[in-house]
């Protein structure tokens, strides 16, 4: 195989495979848990009900955007909630 076309497929690997981590959301398996009304605006982990995708909350502690934290924070965050507010 000449150099140039294991330099392309090469990149178009990482490509892919950097395309596919991005479009993963957050893990919330075992030690994670959604927190709702903490996250800054632009910074959620997920969908809200007026916007498809991460990182769409419109302002600061958003009542329907969450982020992913440790399971037992959410609780001891102020404004935070284990379910979405209105």
């Amino acid at each position: 195989m000449k150099k140039n076309n294991i330099a392309a497929a090469t990149a178009i690997s990482g490509i892919i495979a950097l395309g596919a981590s991005m479009i993963t959301v957050p893990a919330l398996a075992g030690d994670k848990e959604k927190c709702y009304g903490v996250a800054a605006a632009g910074h959620n982990d997920c969908a809200t009900k007026n916007s498809s995708c991460a990182g769409t909350a419109k302002m600061d502690n958003q009542g329907d955007a969450f982020i992913a934290v440790p399971k037992g924070l959410c609780s001891k965050l102020s404004g935070g909630s284990l379910t979405p507010k209105s």
